[in-house]
């Protein structure tokens, strides 16, 4: 089985649907994974054993009565702990949440992969209200990376993608702001992609869509493998009727990719020489096949991170503080408490704010601009691979994760696909963004680097 395992989940689907193995096989096999790495990585913080082995049954019943299965019907997944699955406490991390009732209906994004058959398996860790770029909170503890347990595996979608690198799940989904879907991907040498803002029902997500950083954050789906990223897309994507934020834009097409930017620096803070050799080598790939590749960096690059801090803490993270104590959250991680310092500098004015929200616009459209020019634009997912424990908070590390930021604030989809490892073992990923409404772009550019340069590989 752990063969198996290692199978993406449309693979581990067609396992199922041409009878090389049960449902019920295939979820107790995760649950034992998960009971083997869990206690070295703290990813999983609710096994849901029970109810995924009864859905594992009625996944085989159906397949022994002759119905048609889906892509998905009867693969497990995993759920980020700010993602509401009923009968399960959301907690999101913060004590304020730590003994609230369970939820009483699905998110939409899972109830759309529950009704096309696939079965939560278990929830995972995250920082104190999401807000980390490392995934420890006071009462959960500290999720390691699966390539060296003395490093993170990021935030704040860090223990769905160590979780999904661990084989524990073959993917599941996560939710990013500020690069919580794309950090922890990289880190962990698996695949995710943050979709444009207004593709996704965020319905269920805790806390819920609304405020002034509505554009900065989507739910966005983790995986080994791209393939299944593609599947997965077009499963979620569509209205809810409840996420008025959401556009009934069609979702994909046939790609037509030609010309791709590549970066290696935005001006911010400068990658690992590692980093900048594998973005090198995938945009050489990506010439070798055919594909016009331009080292070019967009206009304005440098002000991504000072403006995603503007547009989170023009208040100087007050609203964060007073959402804190309404649920109770009385005592906060210190990495939380380090993101709130970090907004106190970006504290304004009612006109400071509306001239924030000028220079996001002019940002904005220089990157529009810009992007007439191409199909995509490839680029580090953050300065360097994994971090140590407790060092994400320091000012040099912090602004390294500016490379995620810029596509939070242009609202554009992006993707990350592993395309090697630095001389520690640690994989080293490459961001793939495109147009707004082109995932299908940015999916098959990370693709096409999966088959040349291998994608996920298991930790030794």
């Amino acid at each position: 089985m752990n063969d198996i395992l290692a199978l993406s989940g449309l693979a581990q689907g067609r396992l199922i649907r041409e009878g090389e193995v049960s449902s019920s096989e295939l979820v107790e096999a995760h649950l034992e994974r998960i009971d083997c790495v869990n206690p070295m990585l703290n990813a999983a913080v609710d096994v849901l054993r029970e109810t995924a082995c009864r859905e594992a049954r009625a996944a085989d019943e159906r397949r022994r009565r002759g119905e048609t299965l889906g892509p998905f019907d009867g693969v497990p997944f995993s759920v980020k702990d700010s993602i509401e699955v009923a009968g399960c406490v959301c907690t999101a991390g913060t004590i304020g949440f730590q003994n609230a009732p369970p939820s009483p209906r699905d998110a939409t994004l899972v109830a759309r992969l529950r009704a096309a058959g696939a079965i939560p398996v278990a929830r995972t860790n995250l920082p104190d209200l999401l807000f980390a770029f490392e995934s420890d909170n006071l009462f959960r503890g500290r999720t390691n990376n699966p390539y060296d347990l003395s490093r993170t595996a990021g935030g704040s979608s860090g223990g769905e993608a160590a979780l999904i690198a661990a084989c524990g799940s073959p993917f599941g989904l996560g939710s990013d702001a500020a690069g919580s879907v794309r950090v922890p991907a990289h880190y962990c040498g698996i695949t995710s992609i943050k979709p444009t803002s207004g593709r996704l029902p965020r319905t269920g997500h805790v806390p819920p869509h609304g405020g002034w950083i509505e554009t900065l954050w989507q739910i966005g789906p983790m995986a080994r493998r791209v393939e299944d990223l593609l599947a997965l897309m077009q499963i979620l994507v569509g209205p809810d009727g409840e996420d008025h934020t959401v556009v009934p834009m069609p979702y994909g097409g046939q790609p037509d990719v030609r010309r791709i930017a590549f970066f290696t620096d935005n001006g911010i803070a400068p990658p690992a020489p590692e980093t900048v050799e594998l973005v090198r080598k995938a945009a050489g790939a990506l010439a070798e096949a055919g594909f016009i590749v331009e080292e070019r960096r967009p206009p304005a690059l440098d002000q991504s991170y000072d403006l995603e801090m503007k547009l989170l803490g023009p208040d100087g993270g007050d609203s964060l503080r007073e959402f804190l104590r309404a649920i109770g959250s009385t005592r906060t991680h210190p990495l939380l408490e380090g993101w709130i310092t970090k907004l106190e500098p970006y504290r304004t004015t009612v006109a400071g704010f509306s001239e924030y929200w000028a220079q996001l616009d002019h940002f904005r459209a220089g990157m529009s601009v810009f992007l007439n020019d191409f199909d995509a634009i490839l680029s580090p997912v953050s300065s360097g691979p994994a971090l140590p424990h407790g060092t994400s908070i320091e000012d040099a590390n912090f602004r390294g994760f500016s490379y995620t930021m810029t596509y939070n604030l242009t609202g554009w989809p992006a993707a990350v696909v592993r395309c090697g490892a630095s001389a520690e073992g640690l994989p080293i990923g490459v961001q793939v963004a495109a147009a707004p409404w082109r995932e299908d772009v940015a999916v098959e550019i990370a693709q096409r680097l999966e088959g040349t340069f291998g994608g996920w590989q298991a930790a030794p």
